[in-house]
């Protein structure tokens, strides 16, 4: 199963409740108080945002936490890099000359095509979509119009 880290699912959703509010700057307690997610893991994953340059933060009382670039500058893959290192199915999909069979391996190339359908997929959605249910919850508005969406018919 491919699956994303819990801290990054929480990363991105405090980012997209900083999408939403992008005039004001939230503090850790409010940002917690929002999301559901326990002040110190906050505080945590601010930080990290932080040193990867995704969100800027200001001390004092009347200080925070809000992104450092507009929300539809920021995609999903750039807080899933932020959170967990370059995105890659396997490791052989982005680092050459870390696996032992790949001189043999006939995979290889297939596996860097899918990897990068996905980084495409993932660099396509904007921080500003993500937060849009946020901002207007009574419509819904596509996220990704993409040919990897399409559904069959019959």
């Amino acid at each position: 199963m491919l699956k994303l880290g819990k801290l990054t699912d929480y990363a991105t959703v405090i980012m997209t409740v900083l999408a939403a509010d992008p005039e004001r700057s939230l503090s850790a307690r409010e940002l917690a108080d929002r999301t559901h997610v326990a002040p110190p893991t906050v505080s945590k994953l601010l930080k990290r945002l932080s040193r990867h340059g995704m969100v800027d933060s200001t001390r004092g009382s009347q200080g925070g936490y809000r992104l450092s670039k507009p929300a539809d500058r920021v995609t999903v893959a750039d807080i899933i890099a932020a959170m967990e290192g370059p995105i890659a199915l396997t490791q052989c999909s982005v680092h050459k000359g870390c696996c032992s069979i790949e001189s043999y391996c006939g995979v290889r190339s297939n596996w860097r095509l899918i990897n990068k359908a996905i980084r495409g997929a993932l660099d396509a959605v904007t921080l500003a979509q993500m937060a849009q249910p946020l901002r207007s919850p009574r419509k819904e508005q596509p996220l990704l119009q993409s040919s990897l969406l399409r559904t069959a018919g019959p």
